[in-house]
């Protein structure tokens, strides 16, 4: 972050003004020297130039070594919390809570620098409500910051007495002198600068940056009993085009009344809607898949806009929390095969999301007969799914299904296991031979312990297998192999694996390292000397499927990001979910299924236009 204690030439950043030389040169010399205190406020009256000087300093920081500012966030409008998830996203964390927010950034390594423009102009919500005033984000996440001794920060304050409090501040001033604001607009004004669509309802998608950034707060001031903000809620168009972090603040308020269950989606959207998303129909769909299977007149209202979009959500199931969704090949239609919390597997139909199988009757879903791991237990169901019941102490955690009647099982134990039905016995076999040869060899030997287990296979299924020294090992599922196919592919155990048989006869398998990095390695060849992806993050779920436009990867990272790959040309898009992703499974015609906390989420993805900008 520092370069010692010389202070780089000013020269060599963007022009200033005269006037702006000498506060350029101290903020500069500041940030340049570690020595210095560790927070710099920025003072001046409105219009002094507080924000351009800010802006100044980290323009001339792109590019240029040993000066590296870690994060800016803009504070105007922002709440503790909006603030959190916005410090969180570009620090590389993902949209944090307040508190977790701070552990992470106490955790980091790096010595971090910050800017916070306009922190005088923090606060959103009801007047009367601690979260309208910037006192409460400096209490709450500022002061608790700047106690980490590894961070330092330069903050705009206006003419406020925001930190001056805080012992050891340097301060920048830019004066008294400045343009002042000419006043606010009122909520009449503001409405009246909306356009109107042809049968006049206000058409939001054109409404200037600045009543959308105001209005809602404009309308929280309005002495009309509430009828202005209870308006602007009730609109969807308003939800997918106003202020998020001012609708965030506004629905934090539970005084405030909201139609159907708009409150909880909001809440389920608002850390992804309140990054930078300005694409209308993005928003829609970020929207839209927090409204599926929670509010169904927003989902509807939502789905034409969103189905605009490159991504929208299909079907969603909340009340469903499970883990280890793998598809299962061959069949009729789709199936996903998945563990709930008790260890019983469960079936569901791709692309609906509907439970498969009839309560009180045996596992029809996936095939008719009960599966059975070692001595079984016998068959079960709860009404909602065909289950099957095994031993308490079996906690799947990753699943390769063979096809509707068997599949391999990787434990909480880190054991694998068959699970097979008693009048297959060739699967039996197939499957008791893997077990085997990977539980013999972890006991020989330590980095042989199996750590990843994944699924894959257009044509034919595969089991591919991860381990702590770094070696992945493939096996076909569709015949029966004594040894499997093998590489060391990662200096680093193993967290993910996934392949896929492409049209044109390749095997392409695809696997993650502890140490960031995701590697590809075609089983008739030595892997990539490079990895496709290398991050400061843990890859948590991979999921590889042939596709219409060819083989398509998909990435769930541990900082919440989701990457979709074309694999041959080497281009990839970022999917900007809702919550960190726990597993995925991904179908041929672009179906991505997403299991996470809460629940199961299937996205459809247009194939056709994905990698397109």
């Amino acid at each position: 972050m520092t370069v010692g204690t010389v202070t780089p030439d000013i020269a060599s950043w963007p022009p200033l003004d005269d006037d702006k030389r000498a506060p350029g040169q101290q903020l500069l010399g500041w940030a340049a020297d570690s020595d210095r205190p560790r927070l710099c406020l920025v003072r001046g009256a409105e219009g002094s130039g507080k924000s351009a000087l800010l802006a100044w300093l980290l323009a001339g920081t792109v590019g240029r070594p040993g000066l590296t500012v870690h994060a800016t966030v803009p504070s105007e409008g922002l709440t503790t919390e909006s603030f959190a998830w916005e410090l969180g996203r570009q620090l590389g964390y993902g949209a944090l809570s307040p508190d977790r927010l701070l552990d992470q950034v106490g955790a980091d390594e790096r010595p971090l620098l910050l800017l916070v423009p306009d922190l005088h102009r923090a606060g959103a919500g009801p007047a009367d409500l601690p979260s309208a005033a910037p006192e409460t984000l400096v209490a709450e996440l500022l002061e608790p910051l700047l106690a980490i001794p590894h961070l330092r920060a330069a903050v705009e304050v206006g003419t406020s007495g925001l930190l001056t409090a805080h012992g050891g501040v340097e301060v920048v001033d830019l004066g008294e002198d400045g343009s002042h604001g000419t006043g606010q607009d009122s909520y009449a004004e503001l409405v009246a600068a909306v356009p109107r669509t042809a049968d006049g309802r206000p058409d939001w998608s054109r409404a200037p940056d600045a009543v959308r950034r105001r209005i809602l707060d404009t309308a929280l001031r309005t002495d009309d009993q509430g009828a202005a903000v209870r308006g602007l809620l009730a609109d969807p168009g308003f939800l997918v085009h106003g202020s998020a972090t001012a609708l965030t603040a506004a629905l934090a308020d539970q005084r405030i009344p909201v139609p159907g269950r708009l409150r909880e989606v909001w809440r389920r959207a608002a850390p992804e809607l309140t990054a930078y998303h300005t694409d209308g129909a993005e928003r829609a769909a970020l929207l839209h898949a927090a409204a599926v299977d929670t509010d169904p007149d927003l989902t509807e209202y939502l789905r034409p806009l969103a189905g605009q979009h490159w991504w929208s959500t299909v079907w969603a199931r909340r009340d469903v929390p499970v883990s280890a969704p793998a598809l299962v090949p061959g069949g009729e239609g789709r199936k996903l095969l998945t563990s709930d919390p008790t260890g019983r597997l469960r079936a569901y139909d791709v692309g609906s999301g509907a439970s498969l199988g009839a309560a009180g009757g045996s596992a029809a879903g996936l095939g008719g007969s009960a599966f059975e791991l070692g001595a079984a237990e016998g068959n079960a169901t709860d009404g909602a799914a065909s289950t099957i019941v095994r031993p308490a102490s079996v906690r799947p955690r990753s699943t390769a299904p063979r096809d509707a009647r068997s599949a391999l099982l990787l434990d909480r134990s880190d054991a694998l296991l068959p699970l097979v039905t008693e009048d297959d016995p060739t699967a039996a076999f197939a499957l008791e031979r893997i077990a085997e040869h990977h539980g013999s060899a972890a006991l020989a030997e330590e980095d042989s312990l199996v750590t990843a287990l994944g699924s894959g296979g257009t044509r034919r299924p595969y089991a591919v297998v991860g381990d702590r020294g770094g070696a992945v090992h493939v096996w076909s599922l569709g015949e029966y192999q004594d040894v499997p196919r093998s590489f060391r592919v990662h200096e680093q155990p193993v967290t993910a694996v996934t392949c896929v048989d492409t049209a044109d006869g390749l095997t392409l398998t695809f696997s993650a390292g502890a140490d960031g990095s995701v590697r590809l390695w075609e089983t008739s060849a030595d892997p990539m000397p490079v990895p496709v992806q290398q991050r400061r993050y843990r890859a948590t779920a991979l999921s590889a499927t042939d596709t219409p436009v060819g083989p398509v990867l998909a990435v769930a990272w541990s900082d919440g990001e989701l990457h979709l790959w074309h694999v041959f040309s080497g281009r990839m898009r970022v999917l900007p979910w809702l919550r960190a992703c726990d597993t995925l499974a991904l179908t041929p015609e672009g179906l991505l299924v997403i299991a996470d906390s809460d629940g199961l989420h299937a996205v459809r993805l247009r194939l056709d236009v994905l990698w397109e900008r």
